[in-house]
This record gives C-alpha cells, sequence and structure tokens, in this order.
C-alpha cells in the first residue's frame, strides 16, 4: 500500500466522469427515454436523461439489498 496516503482526497465520484457537462443556456438535450428537456448542452454526444429519468433508472439498478 505504499504510495497510496501520498494522493491527496478527490471528492469526485467514479460516476461524475461519464456525466455530461450541464449547458448554461438554451438549447438543452432531449432526453433519450421521455423527450423532455435535459439540464445538458445540445452539442453532448451519448446518453441524457431528465432529472426524472434518471431518479428513475437509478431506482431500477439500484442494489435492493
Amino acid at each position: 500500500m505504499s504510495g497510496d496516503s501520498d494522493r491527496a482526497p478527490d471528492d469526485s465520484s467514479p460516476f461524475d466522469a461519464a456525466r455530461p457537462p450541464e449547458a448554461e443556456g438554451a438549447p438543452y438535450a432531449d432526453c433519450v427515454l421521455c423527450r423532455e428537456p435535459t439540464e445538458y448542452p445540445e452539442s453532448y454526444k451519448g446518453i441524457t436523461l431528465c432529472p426524472v429519468c434518471a431518479w428513475q433508472e437509478a431506482q431500477r439498478t439500484a442494489c435492493s439489498g
């Protein structure tokens, strides 16, 4: 484990790396599930979900224990 203590604490989540950047204004990308506007820029290429669909997807994929 040598070298692990030399690393600075990192507040970022491993899930943040896959999250697209938030848009600063219109136009917004459409949600790939419900076609509602998301908080992401239209220029982002990839899967974008609105907050509602993102929450529902998280509930579906969460470990139920």
